[in-house]
């Protein structure tokens, strides 16, 4: 219990402090937040955008670990905890493109632009909605949990090259393209001590808030399975 008032209150300082201290040029209080050229206001949304990016890699991780770790030992409670982490995985993908979009839509004019790092979340979307529609067409819970496992690796794959590496090496007009002489890589702005406190505890708060929910959803699904079970 005492963790959860931890994250509760973890998460209304980070909320607090992302939305109200203000970004000035010459920061001269503890609360001031300096200007991130090309970035200005805008900056505000890297509290919020790049925790939920850093989540689904996670997530994305956790379940291809638990894949393995199936196909290993055949045990279907692996499979379980892959699925599991592969659905909040979605869930921060799918935020962390909707608070990308938010902050496109006030950088750059409109909410969706193709640019290189827009293009591959959407790609990642489309790999992993995949996978669910994998195991909503497979009858059998073994042969479910093999080829979703399977499909699961290989899926990973593509998680590295889509966020870290092809965003980088493209030109574009997110922060980090290979073309950014202004902002720079997304964790390496030029924060002053204060940002980069609330901006690791940003981090820290979601990650907290992602195991949270993985465990939740993880008892949830074996409460559905053993009631589908008592059914049938």
């Amino acid at each position: 219990m005492a963790w959860k008032v931890f994250l509760f209150v973890l998460m209304t300082l980070v909320c607090i402090a992302g939305i109200t201290f203000p970004i000035v040029r010459e920061p001269v209080t503890w609360y001031d937040f300096p200007l991130i050229p090309g970035l200005e206001e805008n900056a505000k949304i890297i509290f919020f955008h790049v925790p939920t990016a850093w989540l689904a890699t996670i997530a994305f991780l956790m379940a291809t670990l638990y894949s393995i770790k199936y196909l290993r030992k055949k045990d279907l409670d692996d499979d379980v905890k892959a699925y599991t982490a592969a659905q909040i995985g979605m869930i921060f993908c799918v935020l962390a493109t909707v608070t990308g979009s938010v902050w496109a839509k006030f950088a750059w004019g409109s909410f969706w632009n193709w640019d290189p790092r827009e293009t591959s979340i959407f790609a990642l979307l489309l790999i992993y909605g995949a996978l669910f529609a994998l195991r909503s067409a497979v009858d059998g819970d073994e042969k479910r949990a093999t080829l979703s496992s399977v499909y699961s690796i290989i899926a990973f794959v593509t998680v590295p090259f889509f966020i870290f590496i092809m965003p980088r090496i493209m030109k574009g007009l997110h922060p980090g393209s290979a073309d950014d002489t202004n902002a720079g890589p997304v964790v390496d702005f030029k924060m002053n001590q204060n940002m980069q406190v609330v901006f690791y505890l940003s981090l820290i708060a979601f990650t907290i808030l992602y195991f949270w929910m993985w465990n939740v959803g993880y008892r949830s699904q074996i409460i559905k399975d053993k009631l589908q079970k008592q059914i049938n």
